[in-house]
């Protein structure tokens, strides 16, 4: 395929439309993270928009207001791209910015934990427009004659637009602190709570005790596998030096199989791993920067993460040439296995004794949006990896 051929036939971007679709999901999330304690107080829900300007409001809040709604704006104008280009696509990247956003403000009334507001949908509005305006201004050159879409068919296979978007988030998902590095997905506690708070509504009170005792039990102490890494004196230094080995090891191998799942004989498949990598590496580092400190930027850095990465690369070193049909098979069971063992150990106490510096209030809306990405993306990626439309034949 030559760069001649991709320039004479735009073709809409299959990329960029489930992107859109991603992030209209993630930007609801944030918008009414923790979908907790919903109420109506009797007010219209769109009074917001006749409620003059807060009075008091901070530079970052409008900041992020404004950066959360731009990429909102540019992967519309692409996802129209080419049946609507340029003024028509940026109106209706602006009228559809307009709508999220408003829509959002509006159920924020029925939240007693946010506060709709005015500002907060002008921000955001101006951040669709910014984004609208620098899409269409990209669009012909990333969309159609641009270097990136030439290697992207050169590199990865005609059909791995869905998993190039998993890989994407993957460096987003380290946001989130994390108990261990690549941890994702532990669910467990989530689904036990709302388990136990859905039946204490109607449990007698007896039943009710029992069922938050043994939540309490099965969360202290776990299946067999942390029981045969651990001893029976409690919790040490060298159980959870063992349980993060394993869970960084096995996280990290599985995401970078994926990506060898998507790619094409020809694409440098060290150098492209290494981008994965290293990108994810640096999200860590900086989230940690900002949420915490920034001399705790590297505090992830543990004993445990280093040999989980030196395991990883150590097996990656021979897996990245194997088959592609081997590489879907054991990224399904290196994601297995992070979720497994990650679901069944205690929360490291070592980590939550760092949460107890993080003041969430500045970023609660992006919290929310980042614990859920954490939460999601290993069962996002063995979605992919083992529904049979994402089985992509080789080239």
């Amino acid at each position: 395929m030559t760069e001649t051929t991709l320039q004479s036939a735009p073709q809409p971007s299959p990329l960029a439309r489930i992107a859109l679709l991603a992030y209209l999901f993630l930007i609801a999330y944030a918008s009414w993270f923790p979908f907790s304690g919903w109420r109506d107080v009797g007010l219209a829900p769109w009074g917001y928009l006749w409620e003059p300007m807060p009075k008091y409001w901070t530079k970052f809040d409008a900041l992020i207001n404004i950066g959360g709604y731009i990429p909102l704006g540019m992967l519309i104008v692409y996802a129209l791209h080419p049946g609507v280009r340029k003024t028509g696509a940026v109106v209706i990247a602006i009228l559809a910015g307009a709508l999220v956003s408003g829509t959002m403000e509006a159920v924020q009334y029925y939240l007693p934990t946010r506060v709709s507001s005015i500002l907060d949908f002008y921000t955001n509005l101006g951040g669709a427009c910014i984004g609208a305006l620098l899409a269409a201004w990209s669009a012909p050159a990333l969309l159609e004659r641009g270097r990136l879409r030439l290697l992207r068919a050169q590199w990865f296979q005609h059909k791995a637009s869905s998993g190039m978007i998993l890989l994407a988030l993957w460096p987003l998902a380290q946001i989130f602190p994390q108990g261990y590095l690549f941890g994702h997905g532990q669910i467990l506690p989530i689904l036990l709570d709302w388990i136990s708070d859905a039946l204490s509504d109607w449990t007698p009170e007896p039943l009710s005790d029992w069922l938050t005792s043994w939540q309490n039990d099965l969360l202290s102490v776990p299946i067999h596998l942390d029981t045969f890494l651990s001893d029976n004196s409690g919790p040490s230094a060298g159980r959870y030096w063992l349980l993060e080995t394993l869970i960084t090891a096995s996280g990290l191998t599985g995401a970078v199989l994926l990506l060898h799942c998507l790619l094409r004989k020809s694409a440098p498949k060290v150098a492209l791993t290494l981008i994965l990598v290293g990108a994810a590496l640096a999200v860590k580092s900086l989230a940690t920067a900002l949420l915490f400190a920034p001399e705790n930027a590297f505090v992830w850095i543990t004993t445990g993460a280093q040999s989980g990465l030196l395991v990883a690369a150590l097996m990656l070193s021979g897996l990245i040439y194997t088959r592609p049909v081997i590489q879907r098979r054991l990224a399904v069971l290196m994601l297995t296995v992070s979720l497994l063992v990650v679901n069944s150990v205690p929360v490291n106490p070592y980590f939550v004794a760092t949460l107890q510096a993080w003041v969430q209030g500045k970023f609660l809306n992006f919290n929310g949006a980042a614990h859920f990405l954490s939460l999601l993306w290993p069962f996002l990626a063995l979605w992919f990896l083992l529904h049979p439309l994402h089985r992509i034949k080789h080239q």
